[in-house]
């Protein structure tokens, strides 16, 4: 038996003859049904009833939603498609299709549901503390000064992945901000951004706020460039494909690091388990994992000590709650990476150093699945090409470097923990221009303070200021 999941337009489902099936596994089966360009052209000729509908709430309402579809996502059962739902059921299923073990698509679940429940906390850093009135009349008062703030579209598209669900939390205030948003999911995890749809239609949300899009690569490309503002998460190739779209905003690799000062590593040990989180949190799937490690000096002793600690991460079933690893949905993607990493390791200056600690080889099948298991690789050279890279499992490089050098070999860098007291070390931080979000002090790379946004400002991204003056009094 199949379970079907419809195309969402704008609130109406729709089936398609073009579809795609899944193997959900024990004889189950998933059947999704796929947008064609045209039809995602088209819903976009009716996006003025979207954004009327989401114009007739007050943000205050519309955040209150929110706040109530966060408990619905986490405890409710759901539409989906021709069925419904249970939590424990979305677990499994989304297990089945990305292979990431149910511990982590309930800490991804959790992610979500604090995004959700702290939605006001979340549009209070983005606006800097404005009240939610703004969307509702585009005008504030700070003070003396009246402030007027505009939208630059009336819809956001945004392209998912599959790796991390917990990405969703970087559209969800965009409905509270009265935009509205069509999604096109990735093709392992049609669940997540559905679930948190439902939960909001579910909680007061008008549907035709809502798209939902499985479709092809071309259809995303005409999802992002189409809508008013697109989202797109993807690697180094997509974010070169749509650079020269100003209107989209595109989430990479994030090539996360953590920076050790002169004047705290020789406590290097007490930072041991910062390093360990960093790396293989969310199954080192994330952009915000660390990817890199830069320090003055130690280098070796650290990376034999992270090394162990890394190597005691093995793989388990799916359904086992100790289980920290992902498997891969596509084998062949693993022997791609892992023969990539094999390749580069024969070039001088980089050694595998869990090579030492764990039995048997980087490339495992186990439990029905193929896992990488971690890797951290030790450079000698900051410009090898093992030493600012990122892969989709718990790897990472450490290099040797004094800390003068380190700012100006760090590159584009989405996280940054530099671990130091250094005031001019820190001051050089902060006016760095290659770091998107800095954590001063022992902080994992994956924490995350929903008041900050990690990358970008969606708000700067959805609204534009306008100078104003004048009388502005009873509007």
């Amino acid at each position: 038996m199949s379970m079907q999941i419809p195309i969402l337009r704008l609130g109406r489902e729709y089936e398609s003859y073009d579809r795609v099936e899944l193997d959900l596994g024990g004889g189950r089966g998933l059947v999704t049904h796929t947008a064609n360009p045209g039809l995602i052209r088209r819903d976009l000729l009716r996006i003025g009833e979207a954004r009327a509908a989401l114009d007739a709430i007050p943000a205050e309402t519309l955040a209150a939603y929110c706040e109530k579809a966060a408990e619905l996502f986490m405890e409710a059962e759901l539409p989906v498609g021709d069925g419904r739902q249970s939590p424990r059921e979305y677990v499994e299923s989304l297990s089945a299709l990305t292979r990431l073990p149910y511990s982590l698509v309930r800490m991804n679940m959790t992610k979500i549901h604090a995004a959700m429940s702290q939605v006001r906390t979340v549009i209070g850093g983005l606006t800097r503390g404005m009240p939610l009135e703004i969307f509702d009349r585009g005008l504030t008062e700070l003070g003396d000064l009246a402030v007027n703030y505009f939208p630059t579209t009336d819809s956001l598209g945004v392209s998912l992945p599959s790796n991390a669900p917990a990405v969703n939390s970087l559209w969800i205030p965009a409905p509270v901000m009265k935009v509205p948003v069509l999604l096109k999911p990735g093709r392992e995890d049609p669940f997540t951004p559905l679930r948190i749809v439902q939960a909001m239609i579910a909680a007061g949300f008008p549907r035709e706020a809502f798209g939902f899009y499985p479709t092809t690569h071309e259809g995303g490309d005409t999802l992002l460039t189409t809508c008013g503002r697109g989202i797109a998460f993807g690697s180094d190739a997509t974010v070169k494909k749509y650079s020269v779209f100003p209107s989209i905003s595109v989430h990479g690799t994030g090539r996360s690091k953590i920076l050790i000062g002169e004047d705290l590593i020789d406590r290097w040990e007490e930072f041991l388990p910062v390093l360990v989180e960093s790396v293989s949190a969310n199954g080192g799937r994330s952009c915000i994992n660390t990817s890199a490690i830069l320090v003055p000096r130690h280098r070796d002793a650290i990376a034999d000590a992270l090394a162990a600690e890394l190597a005691k991460i093995e793989p388990r079933a799916r359904d086992d709650e100790q289980a920290l690893l992902c498997g891969f949905a596509n084998a062949a993607l693993a022997e791609g990476i892992d023969g990539r990493i094999g390749s580069l390791l024969k070039e001088a200056g980089a050694e595998d150093f869990t090579a030492r600690h764990r039995e048997g080889p980087r490339r495992v099948e186990a439990f029905d699945q193929v896992y990488l298991q971690p890797t951290l690789v030790a450079c000698s050279d900051p410009d090898h090409p093992l030493a600012n890279t990122e892969f989709m499992f718990p790897y990472a490089s450490i290099v040797e470097l004094p800390q003068a050098a380190m700012l100006g070999k760090i590159g584009q860098t989405l996280v940054v923990s530099a671990i130091t007291e250094d005031p001019d070390f820190i001051a050089d931080l902060l006016l760095s221009p290659d770091i998107e979000r800095l954590n001063l002090g022992p902080y994992p790379t994956n924490r995350v303070q929903w008041e900050q946004p990690h990358e970008g400002n969606l708000f700067e991204f959805l609204y534009h200021r306008r100078a104003i003056q004048g009388d502005v009094a009873g509007v």
